[in-house]
């Protein structure tokens, strides 16, 4: 990489990734279908992790036990990080010296003042920092938010977004087991709707209501002497300016179900609904349609060339990271976003835990 920082049309972006959990080899996998893109480095600190890490990328590549030593291999123009929730704050304090690229896996951090204090960090650097908020790529998704923007509904009053699905997965030592280690489910894993709600809506939250709790999964697991005590259902309202209104419906015991995510926008004029995986988009519009007669569209988007776990938009996700990097322009998910998904988590986690309705001016 050039002093400068610059890649220009014709260089191959080298990247490593940062943890070589699941998401590490997601990424990595995803990586290596993007054009002028290879995977040169790895970094985990559990040997297992690396050599897995490094399978996935095909082989023969160093792989380091710290993420200082793949900084200064000189291998890699841009990293991805992947590593646990609770790593992440002092990860990007150490990769944000430098000048290398950035993709930083959700949450930004597990904390508001952590995700604040990074925003700081980053200021004024050299290298491009993207968030990962690769929900907003799923094909469906993207279509609802374009249909939104474009008026198919008027305007926007309320959302509502349902992810019923299976159990948190198990992961190296268990991290994710516990609230301390993740920022809690409503940070940890529902970032990525409180995002969408932000895309779709346009504007930024008021306040936040919420009611949850651990009603059925890992009651009885126990690490180290500690009972995991992650939640696994429940409401978040979230409420915006102008009488808008959206809701989050999380239950991690229902993978006995057709559709994992379900989003349904209504507006002043008509209503849209995104259904994954089945990949559907339905619109009806008031005074033209009815119940049980509207316009149903299969999407998808043929750029795709791997699925992944997440329908495609890792990738796409990546395909728009490389351009911004030799476009030098600016990342289309910044970590403004990536802090307002973790605010409006935490608001939700202070809410369900005090019984109140907590503003987000208390945490910004």
């Amino acid at each position: 990489m050039s002093g400068d920082n610059k890649i220009s049309a014709d260089d191959t972006i080298r990247y490593g990734v940062i943890g070589a959990g699941m998401m590490g080899v997601e990424h990595i996998e995803n990586l290596l279908s993007v054009d002028g893109v290879e995977v040169t480095a790895v970094s985990d600190p559990d040997e297992e992790r690396r050599d897995i890490g490094v399978a996935a990328a095909g082989g023969r590549i160093p792989a380091f036990a710290h993420h200082d030593q793949l900084l200064d291999s000189n291998l890699v123009d841009a990293v991805v990080i992947a590593s646990p929730n609770f790593t992440h704050v002092d990860v990007l304090a150490d990769v944000l010296q430098s000048d290398v690229h950035v993709l930083i896996e959700k949450p930004l951090c597990t904390t508001t003042e952590d995700c604040k204090a990074t925003i700081e960090r980053a200021n004024g650097r050299k290298g491009k920092v993207w968030m990962g908020l690769e929900y907003r790529y799923m094909p469906p998704v993207t279509r609802l938010i374009d249909e939104v923007h474009a008026g198919a509904v008027g305007d926007v009053k309320m959302v509502a977004i349902r992810e019923h699905r299976f159990p948190f997965l198990v992961k190296v030592g268990d991290w994710n087991r516990f609230t301390r280690n993740t920022g809690g489910t409503w940070v940890e894993k529902c970032c990525h709707f409180f995002d969408l709600m932000n895309q779709i809506v346009g504007d930024k939250p008021i306040s936040v209501f919420s009611t949850g709790g651990q009603v059925v999964n890992h009651l009885d697991e126990v690490y180290d002497g500690e009972t995991s005590d992650i939640l696994d259902s429940g409401y978040v309202l979230v409420d915006y300016p102008n009488q808008v209104r959206a809701l989050l419906d999380l239950c991690m015991f229902a993978e006995a179900t057709k559709n994992q995510e379900e989003i349904s926008v209504v507006g002043t004029s008509g209503k849209a609904e995104a259904l994954i995986p089945e990949n559907v988009l339905r619109l009806g519009r008031r005074c033209e349609h009815s119940i049980g007669s509207v316009e149903e569209h299969s999407v998808h988007d043929d750029r795709v060339k791997v699925e992944g776990l997440h329908h495609g938009s890792s990738y796409l996700e990546h395909v728009d990271f490389a351009d911004a990097i030799r476009n030098d322009t600016e990342p289309l998910v910044t970590l403004e976003d990536g802090l307002w998904s973790v605010a409006i988590g935490e608001a939700a986690h202070r809410s369900n835990a005090e019984g109140r309705v907590v503003q987000l001016s208390e945490l910004l």
